[in-house]
């Protein structure tokens, strides 16, 4: 099969793992940025982790040069069309974007200046590429509940225009799921639908938590269910779809190499499973390098390509119309 024609869905895709090398040098030089190099290859390999890393905190540590280069409107706005631009050139046709606004605060933004910004990049690619997308607006577990509530209050203004979801990430330690329940409850009332990450680096009760304390439709990563017998039966009975992200995976030493991902494991008993990048950059992969993974190393079938493509439109938090424009691509 050649993944680059196809169409593609994408629904895990972080806009600060994102970034093309060339416009964090570019942006840096106009706005005297200090970075460890401003040599592209150099700052690729600082951008870039390791199939060898240690674990997902080693993995979190590339996200702090692209964040140097995101602290203004301008900035946002561009960095997001050009993640949808480069998506569209993939033949991504739909792609949910998570960020953390919080993230972006350092030269003073607001919150709601942030979602407004990185929703305008949104704009103008959709305008200029065939091409529709959704935003998450992600809390970062190693803050408090408190700021939680900040994004869920900032972010509901935008319900209904662009922004779709709620999501918790960041560093994950078990048992997480207890400290967010009411700031996601929040969320969950005012219209938000709910994707969480969990259950990527060694605890697959999280996921379980995640489904009951905190309702997640969608779990990012879900990988830890496979030694879980209640996390990976709850999954199943109530279809949670998870939203996999094989070289991350690898990296992030969910699975130690290709050939011992769940994925095609899981989507054989009927779970619902997704193919998705994590991050371009930080990953240094494509939608169509991660279905290739898949297709190596599992020998999927076209029937069972156009099941993860229909799974992820249904799966989606896309609208009804979109979700039917969406399914004529691949009938």
């Amino acid at each position: 099969m050649n993944f680059a024609t196809l169409p593609k869905i994408e629904l895990h895709c972080h806009l600060d793992g994102s970034l093309r090398p060339e416009t964090i040098l570019d942006i840096a030089k106009s706005e005297g940025i200090r970075l460890p190099s401003m040599d592209k290859e150099e700052i690729q390999r600082e951008l870039i982790a390791p199939l060898e890393c240690e674990s997902l905190d080693e993995y979190l540590e590339k996200f702090a040069i692209p964040n140097l280069v995101m602290q203004s409107k301008e900035n946002l706005r561009r960095i997001t069309f050009e993640l949808f631009e480069d998506a569209a050139r993939e033949n991504v046709k739909y792609m949910e974007v998570r960020f953390a606004p919080l993230l972006h605060t350092a030269g003073g933004l607001e919150v709601d200046e942030i979602i407004q910004s990185v929703l305008e990049g949104l704009k103008d690619a959709e305008e200029q590429y065939d091409i529709k997308g959704n935003l998450i607006l992600s809390c970062m577990r190693t803050m408090s509940a408190e700021r939680a509530f900040e994004v869920v209050e900032k972010g509901k203004k935008f319900l209904g225009k662009g922004v779709v979801a709620i999501d918790l990430c960041a560093s994950e330690e078990e048992g997480f799921s207890g400290r967010f329940v009411e700031p996601i409850a929040l969320a969950r009332e005012y219209g938000y639908r709910v994707t969480i990450h969990a259950g990527e680096a060694g605890v697959g009760k999280n996921v379980l938590e995640a489904v009951e304390l905190l309702g997640a439709e969608r779990i990012g990563h879900g990988v830890f269910i496979k030694d879980c017998d209640e996390a990976y039966n709850i999954v199943k009975e109530k279809n949670v779809v998870l939203e996999m992200c094989p070289t991350s995976n690898v990296q992030t030493k969910a699975v130690n190499q290709f050939s011992e991902h769940p994925i095609h494991q899981f989507h054989s008993d009927g779970i619902k499973v997704t193919i998705n990048t994590d991050n371009r950059t930080v990953s240094d992969t494509t939608m169509a390098n991660e279905c290739n993974i898949v297709f190596n190393e599992f020998n999927i079938s076209e029937e069972d390509y156009k099941q993860i493509y229909n799974n992820s439109v249904e799966a989606s938090f896309a609208d009804a119309e979109t979700k039917e424009i969406l399914k004529k691509y691949l009938s």
